[in-house]
């Protein structure tokens, strides 16, 4: 059984591909075929980067409290 692919290499590329969606979905012509894809695409990477911001947050809480554990 393989390991799936990350959505994105990283926060800032997710946001980036994230840009480029919606500077394409903003267009007065948007393909119809390609709307729901694109879309789909962009709820994955939304996901993918409040992943990541929750991971920060809790990581973040760590340090903060260990820096509390050493006063």
């Amino acid at each position: 059984m393989t390991t799936p692919e990350p959505v994105a290499t990283g926060y800032a590329a997710a946001l980036d591909e994230l840009e480029t969606i919606l500077g394409q979905l903003e267009r007065t012509d948007v393909d119809v075929d390609v709307l729901a894809a694109q879309v789909q695409r962009a709820a994955e990477l939304i996901a993918f980067c409040r992943d990541r911001i929750g991971n920060a947050r809790l990581q973040i809480e760590q340090v903060v409290s260990n820096l509390g554990d050493d006063a």
